[in-house]
């Protein structure tokens, strides 16, 4: 059945693109919980842990996305 062969690669495709979004989605909404996080830290323990609350933006997109290069 060669028939069966472009339709199952559009499906893959689209599989693809759909699970790429949603790892996208969940990996955006990981970003903003642990940026707004860190930004609403006490400034007691952000002291005692070394971390300072303008840097949330760079601490976080590093937690989530990784070191940039």
């Amino acid at each position: 059945m060669q028939g069966d062969g472009p339709p199952q690669d559009k499906d893959d495709k689209m599989f693809t693109v759909f699970e790429m979004m949603k790892t996208a989605a969940v990996n955006h909404a990981r970003y903003r919980a642990t940026r707004d996080e860190i930004a609403n830290l006490p400034a007691d323990i952000a002291l005692d842990i070394g971390v300072f609350p303008a840097d949330a933006e760079r601490i976080a997109r590093e937690a989530v996305y990784g070191k940039a290069a």
